[in-house]
């Protein structure tokens, strides 16, 4: 019996049985089902990587030396209280936690505003402004311990800082303080799921400072 192929009677050739049919946008087999999958998920962990990593550098990584931040971590995370309900300068009631979805740079200070009070709202106001395009996810927040009259100078100086009424022992059982110092000595961060997250200490450095807030913001972007 003879085991040669079958030749195609036009070219002479072995004839060689055709494969499946090859349809177009069909996964070819489980292993390209797989890889698809994997692919899925490696472009979802890109995604949220910045988010994570800024979570994970500043509350897990704990180098030898210290933390990476100048500002002091606050452990464990202290969210506003949903009771914890200010006046804005128009008069209206409302709960602070409603200014959660930003980062805020939160100062406290009785409505006079000393020497002290003014050169924080100033590291506020210039540390958001060099943030650049990220500045729009930045809120200065200063928290009046009174409901005195504000000077026509600040009202000026500083039109996009909220300037909130706020009850003084309710700042005082949220925000804590260095040994030594007041609530009137510190700048404090809130990130934008309304966690107290970060104090800095008192006559800080501005240019520290800005240096948390931009890796903060930058860790954190999803864009």
């Amino acid at each position: 019996m003879s085991t040669h192929s079958p030749r195609s009677p036009q070219t002479g050739k072995s004839a060689v049985p055709a494969g499946p049919a090859v349809m177009p946008g069909k996964p070819q087999g489980k292993g390209s089902w797989q890889r698809g999958r994997w692919t899925l998920l490696l472009i979802a962990l890109i995604c949220a990587a910045p988010v994570i990593g800024s979570y994970f550098t500043y509350y897990v990584i704990k180098p030898a030396g210290g933390t990476t931040s100048y500002g002091a971590l606050v452990e464990p995370q202290r969210p506003i209280p949903d009771s914890l309900v200010v006046t804005d300068e128009n008069g209206n009631a409302l709960k602070l936690a409603s200014l959660r979805g930003h980062w805020l740079l939160v100062s406290v200070d009785s409505s006079a505003c000393d020497k002290a009070c003014v050169t924080k709202l100033y590291f506020m106001r210039q540390i958001r402004a060099t943030q650049g395009p990220e500045r729009e996810r930045v809120v200065e927040v200063w928290l009046r311990t009174d409901s005195s009259n504000l000077s026509g100078v600040i009202q000026k100086a500083y039109p996009d800082t909220k300037k909130l009424i706020a009850d003084p022992a309710a700042l005082a059982a949220w925000l804590p303080v260095d040994a030594g110092t007041t609530l009137t000595d510190h700048i404090f961060v809130v990130d934008p799921n309304g966690n107290l997250m970060m104090r800095f200490p008192k006559d800080p450095n501005p240019s520290k400072i800005k240096g948390d807030i931009t890796k903060l913001l930058k860790w954190s972007s999803i864009g």
